[in-house]
């Protein structure tokens, strides 16, 4: 499959929603009859809408044609033009 296309984009668009579809329904049945396991269910319900958000900056990112950390940098340095600021400095402090 090639990079960029529609069902490499609709991949992680599929996996944001499932995460988050599933976030939710977990939330929603409760913490159960005993509230020992409570903890546990807690990270794991967070753990997904995490992963939910993750997967979806991923996705929109991918949608935009950001693939590598040189495509994101470009788009700095236009942001960065755009708004009028100095070109960053690159190199070692010391």
């Amino acid at each position: 499959m090639e990079t960029g296309s529609g069902a490499d984009e609709l991949w992680w668009w599929t996996a944001s929603s499932a995460q988050l579809a599933a976030g939710v329904a977990f939330y929603r049945r409760g913490c159960g009859r005993s509230g020992a396991a409570m903890p546990f269910k807690a990270f794991g319900i967070a753990t997904l809408f995490v992963g939910a958000g993750a997967a979806a900056s991923a996705g929109a990112l991918n949608a935009a044609g950001i693939h590598t950390v040189d495509d994101m940098k470009e788009v700095g340095k236009n942001i960065r033009g755009w708004i009028r600021a100095p070109p960053r400095e690159t190199g070692h402090r010391s």
